[in-house]
This record gives structure tokens, C-alpha cells and sequence, in this order.
């Protein structure tokens, strides 16, 4: 997951208030529900020591949600009486309704709530032509773009005649040149959308086509769906397909984290676990993409940080030695993900139990 968009959350100091709400529930009585909701997260903050201003900010941009039809929920990261983020989630937040005053936004259940919203490409493929379709979490849209190709010859005769063999040659090239182009649009379709996922759907052959000519970069992005010509693709398999590239991309950085772990001729590991060890990292800024097992014991283990996003420690000591003379206690979590932001690493959700070592973990550059 790309954090750049964290950045407001970390230009100025905290302490934060932190809201995941659930807008999954739609029925008569949700704009009621939610204005009952904005209440008691406010309250809830409140009871916390959040200041009055920042309560009415969190309460009035809930109550702002009571007529909206978004189909999981929302964060909001508020402080000195203004919500400066406010995210929203690709599925609800677990629990429900929830809300946190402390010196650092708590952003670690974006990671599941918010990340990797694979944006998909559907291309309805036949032999004239093919209409696309942007799908996401949040639903469909279309109108990304279509292709027409040439509309004539497009059928083959049964005849073994000479004449009709020649039409039939002129079939299959009307086929292959109609392919190409629907390939090109696909593929500028891709680049514009920034779409992770390309879902073919069409008759096997005219799939077969369209893919062989996608340029080799897109080749890992396709997924050939197994409906006919015509057919809408149905919201479960678009999901289907979404969690399958999730999987396989959570999986390809978890063999490459493991494989790191071993050092290396000269004795350095390329990817570390555990609190100490990635504190010491992350004060080095040599944190190249954080890996974080949400339920994982470390991830609420107790650290101090100081104003800047380096200054990180174990203990409140050891940052009185750095040189820092103010500091809080913080979640190891939400410290770690502040000084990733800081220097443009990503960080993953990974769900494997026991890897990384108590849920927190590391790949590593080196300078």
C-alpha cells in the first residue's frame, strides 16, 4: 500500500482523534442511526480528553454521511478542531463504530480497511469490438473507454471452395487486426485508469487474441473470465478476481521478506523482525516496505516518539540520549507507519499467523 497520502497526518503534531465509522447498513432509519452514531463518537473522544472543537468537527463530518450510499465506511483524523483526513474504506471497519484520542492518528487498520483496492479493467470482448468497464470497490463505471474495430469479413462459410478458403483468410485476418486494436485501446485504457487488474471476458478464442497482443508488461495483469460473448461480468466475480491479485501480490512480497531474512555473503540480512530491530531501522530510515500483521502482538507493543517521525524508541531513555526532550508513549504500529510515510516506503497487511515474528517486520534498504 502506497502511503503517500498519510502525508497531512504528520505535518503537524497531535495528539489525534481517530473515527472508523461503518456505512455498510443502509435502511429507512440510517440517517437517524448515523446522527446517533456522530453523537456517541464524539462523546466517546470526548471522555477521552479530545478537545470540544475536534469532537464537534468529528460529530458534524459523521453527520454529513447520514444520506450517503458508500458501501462500507469511512476513517476520519481530526485535530485542533479540523477532520485533515477522512479516507474511505473498501470494506467495514471491524467491530463497527469506533473512535481513539492518542499522540499518533491510528492508521494501522488502514492497512485492511483502506489498501490494496485493486482497480480493475473489464473488457467485454467479441469479434467487432469491445466495451470497457472500470470496476473498484466502490462499484462500476463505464465509459473508460471502447474499441471498433473492422466490421467486414467477421463469419466464417462452411464451403471448401477456393473463393470462399480466400474469404475465410480474410476472416481470420479481420480477426487478428481487430484484436490488435482492441489490445491498444486496452492497454492505453490501463495506462490512464492506472488499473492493477485486466479481466478479459469474451469467447475463448477472441480472449486468446486480445491477450497474446497486450504488450508483455500487462501479460501478469490479465485474468481471461470463463463467460460468453455479451454477458455483464456479476459483482462476485469482479471481487473473485480482485482478491485472487491481493492474494498472489501478499504472497510474492511474503517469499521475498522470508527469503531476505537469510544474510547475505557479507552477513547482512536484507529484512528484519521485531520491535528493536525495526526501530533501529526506521531511526536509519533503511525501512524499504513495512509488513504489519494487524492482530500480531507487537503491533499495540509500546514505544516513545518524539516530534519528528525518526525520533523512535524503545524506551523514553533512550530517546533522552538521542537528544529529544519531549516525548510519548505511542503504539509500535502507528510509530513504525509514521516514519515509513516519511521516507516513501509502502506497507503490506499480511495475514500468514507467526510471519513476521510478532506481526511486525521489515525489508530493508541499504544506503
Amino acid at each position: 500500500m502506497d502511503l503517500a497520502f498519510l502525508h497531512p497526518l504528520y505535518e503537524h503534531p497531535g495528539p489525534w482523534a481517530s473515527v472508523y465509522v461503518d456505512t455498510s447498513r443502509h435502511t429507512e432509519g440510517t440517517a437517524h442511526e448515523r446522527e446517533l452514531t456522530a453523537q456517541a463518537m464524539a462523546g466517546s473522544l470526548a471522555e477521552q480528553g479530545a478537545d470540544e472543537a475536534t469532537c464537534q468537527a468529528v460529530r458534524s463530518a459523521i453527520e454529513d454521511l447520514r444520506h450517503s450510499s458508500e458501501p462500507h465506511g469511512r476513517a476520519l483524523f481530526a485535530r485542533s478542531g479540523e477532520v485533515v483526513l477522512d479516507p474511505p474504506l473498501v470494506r467495514p471497519p471491524r467491530g463497527g463504530d469506533w473512535a481513539e484520542w492518542a499522540p499518533l492518528p491510528r492508521v494501522a487498520p488502514l492497512l485492511e480497511l483502506a489498501g490494496e483496492d485493486p482497480v480493475c479493467v473489464v473488457a467485454y470482448v467479441d469479434r467487432k469490438g469491445a466495451d470497457f468497464e472500470l470496476r473498484s470497490s466502490l462499484g462500476r463505471e463505464d465509459g473508460p473507454g471502447s474499441v471498433t474495430g473492422r466490421q467486414w469479413p467477421v463469419h466464417r462459410t462452411s464451403s471448401a471452395d477456393w473463393s470462399e478458403r480466400h474469404f475465410q483468410l480474410r476472416v481470420e485476418n479481420t480477426w487478428e487486426h481487430n484484436a490488435a486494436e482492441i489490445a491498444d485501446a486496452l492497454a492505453v485504457c490501463q495506462e490512464e485508469t492506472r488499473a492493477d487488474l485486466l479481466i478479459l471476458v469474451g469467447d475463448d478464442r477472441e480472449r486468446r487474441a486480445v491477450h497474446e497482443h497486450l504488450p508483455k508488461r500487462l501479460h501478469d495483469l490479465v485474468v481471461e473470465a470463463p463467460h460468453g460473448t455479451g454477458s455483464r461480468l456479476l459483482d462476485e466475480d469482479v471481487e473473485r478476481a480482485r482478491a485472487e491479485h491481493v492474494r498472489r501480490q501478499a504472497e510474492a512480497e511474503l517469499e521475498r521478506f522470508l527469503a531476505a531474512r537469510t544474510p547475505d555473503d557479507e552477513g547482512r540480512a536484507g529484512a528484519v523482525e521485531g520491535v528493536p530491530a525495526l526501530v533501529d531501522a526506521a531511526r536509519e530510515h533503511r525501512i524499504d516496505e513495512l509488513l504489519i500483521r494487524v492482530d500480531g502482538p507487537d503491533a499495540h507493543r509500546e514505544v516513545w516518539i518524539g516530534e519528528d517521525p525518526d525520533q523512535l524508541a524503545v524506551r523514553r531513555t533512550d530517546l533522552k540520549v538521542l537528544g529529544e526532550q519531549h516525548s510519548w508513549p505511542a503504539r509500535a504500529d502507528d510509530a513504525l507507519i509514521r516514519s515509513a510515510v516519511a521516507t516513501d516506503a509502502p506497507a503490506l497487511a499480511v495475514s500468514q499467523e507467526e510471519v513476521p515474528v510478532g506481526g511486525l517486520g521489515a525489508l530493508l534498504r541499504w544506503k
